[in-house]
């Protein structure tokens, strides 16, 4: 059976980090944030969101994990990274905390 990609969708969110002061937006470094859009199928509680935000969490890069429970059905999530994941890498993270990414 023919599965819908599922890749991560991911929207760079780029914002001007000043890196001393008297640094004007034009003069100070780029910082960027990725906010990559998952859904995960299985959770049904607060146990389970937060055992998939533990492991999300744990991934190089990752400053927030956001879940948007819908018990006993599939749940969206925004993970925000400092740089686009590896999808093998979430997937992983999905799986270890005993849920499917979809």
């Amino acid at each position: 059976m023919n599965q819908p990609d599922t890749a991560p969708q991911t929207r760079p969110n780029t914002t001007p980090t000043p890196s001393g002061a008297g640094t004007t937006p034009e003069e100070a470094p780029m910082s960027q944030t990725v906010h990559t859009e998952i859904t995960v199928a299985g959770m049904t509680c607060g146990h389970c969101s937060a055992a998939v935000t533990e492991e999300l969490t744990a991934l190089p890069g990752v400053t927030d994990v956001a879940v948007d429970l819908h018990p006993g059905e599939d749940s969206p999530i925004t993970i925000t990274s400092e740089a686009p994941l590896d999808r093998a890498a979430v997937d992983a993270a999905i799986t270890e905390a005993g849920y499917t990414l979809r």
